[in-house]
């Protein structure tokens, strides 16, 4: 590698160097034009899972609405905000942007309906975890390149990924009960599970959460889930969307509510940066182990953009989340969920070709974690066809061959 690539210029000391990183599971020739963590990014991006988010639901089933967030948009809007935040604190930009565009590699189809789903049908089986299942798509399920399975990507990304909301193991978690993925690939590969991951994942994660809160608010407001009148009483939303409406009197609806969503991530923003300093500076970390062997992340929000936070997610999830029209929905996707696992365990000949060539001579447990990955890789349409393929009287069954 020229000395060009080894790392990023004007990193913190604190921030994770491309020059120190720990490489990949598999020795590969280093790239001629790209950093190590920029050929994660584009493997990311290139790869089957990643495409699929265009059609896997954020809030809005897909066929719901072009306008709503898809999994595919609010990635790259975790990603942009993620970038920021690294840039500002003199973090590694690039390993902020790659976990941002892999942290939701895993999620079946229907967002959180789709996942309680194949956690009630997983229980007998090991479970399922959508996180455990970004690490599965990175490591195994994504079957591109001659020499290895998964995407090979370094170690400070996998790291990253597995521990982005932070330590799998304390005194109150054992190897016993990580999530299964997790815990096999932990055999392979030491992802040191008991600290802290680097500052650039602790940034992918708080924008993660400031991606979500605001533009769920602006989906739920466009799809008249709530109104602007609504917010009023909700801690900082309300206060902003009055701001912005004295600021520009008669300003339109739609305007309205882009102009205070983009009001509230710059607030969000502006406030995570200042306490990450205070606690990058209190604690006097020189290097990204220093980070890592922290009791505490040094990336947050303030103890009062904390509790306002907490009170934006209790807002939405009563009237959002557990709103008429999305529990009608929710229960609907849950519900193909449940029957195309239970179908596929019942009748593995349903399964295309290449799924069924894996379950030559296994027991049911890995059966049923082969048919968990088959359904977890489904966008929203092709589930909803397939259930349509397979339950519909009115369809002609044909089962798959590719």
């Amino acid at each position: 590698m020229t000395e060009l690539l080894k790392s990023a210029p004007g990193l913190a000391p604190y921030a994770s160097h491309e020059a120190a990183s720990r490489g990949r599971l598999f020795d590969e020739a280093d790239s001629a034009t790209r950093r190590c963590f920029q050929r994660d990014r584009d493997r990311i991006i290139h790869c089957g899972a990643f495409r699929r988010l265009e059609y896997k639901t954020q809030v809005f089933v897909n066929h719901e609405g072009d306008n709503y967030r898809t999994r595919l948009t609010h990635t790259l809007e975790v990603s942009q905000i993620a970038r920021s935040i690294t840039r500002s604190l003199n973090l590694n930009e690039d390993l902020g942007e790659v976990l941002a565009l892999a942290h939701d590699l895993g999620h079946p189809p229907f967002g959180h309906a789709g996942e309680d789903a194949l956690k009630d049908v997983m229980q007998p089986y090991g479970g399922f975890d959508h996180n455990a299942q970004s690490l599965s798509v990175v490591v195994k399920l994504e079957e591109r390149y001659a020499d290895f399975d998964g995407l090979n990507l370094t170690w400070e990304t996998l790291e990253g990924l597995v521990k982005h909301n932070g330590p799998l193991l304390d005194g109150s978690k054992d190897f016993a009960q990580l999530p299964r993925v997790i815990a096999e690939y932990s055999k392979v590969q030491d992802l040191e599970l008991a600290t802290f991951a680097s500052a650039e994942a602790q940034c992918a994660a708080l924008a993660d959460d400031i991606a979500y809160n605001n533009h769920d608010i602006d989906d739920g407001l466009r799809a008249g889930l709530f109104s602007i009148k609504d917010l009023a009483d909700v801690p900082l939303v309300g206060p902003i969307f009055a701001q912005v409406a004295t600021d520009h009197p008669g300003i339109d609806t739609s305007r309205h509510i882009h102009e205070a969503v983009r009001c509230l991530i710059g607030v969000m923003v502006s406030d995570l940066l200042a306490e990450s300093r205070l606690r990058i500076e209190a604690a006097g970390v020189a290097s990204v182990n220093d980070v890592r062997a922290l009791d505490h992340p040094v990336i947050g929000f303030s103890p009062k953009m904390a509790k306002r936070e907490a009170g934006v997610k209790a807002f939405l999830f009563e009237n959002m989340y557990r709103h008429d029209k999305l529990n009608q929905m929710t229960a609907k996707a849950r519900c193909v969920v449940r029957e195309l696992f239970g179908l596929y365990l019942e009748k593995p000949e349903c399964l295309p070709t290449e799924w069924r060539c894996k379950l030559g001579g296994v027991d049911e447990k890995t059966t049923a974690q082969v048919i968990a990955d088959y359904v977890a890789g489904m966008t929203d349409r092709f589930a909803l066809e397939e259930h349509r393929r397979l339950f519909d009287l009115k369809s002609d069954f044909i089962p798959k061959t590719s």
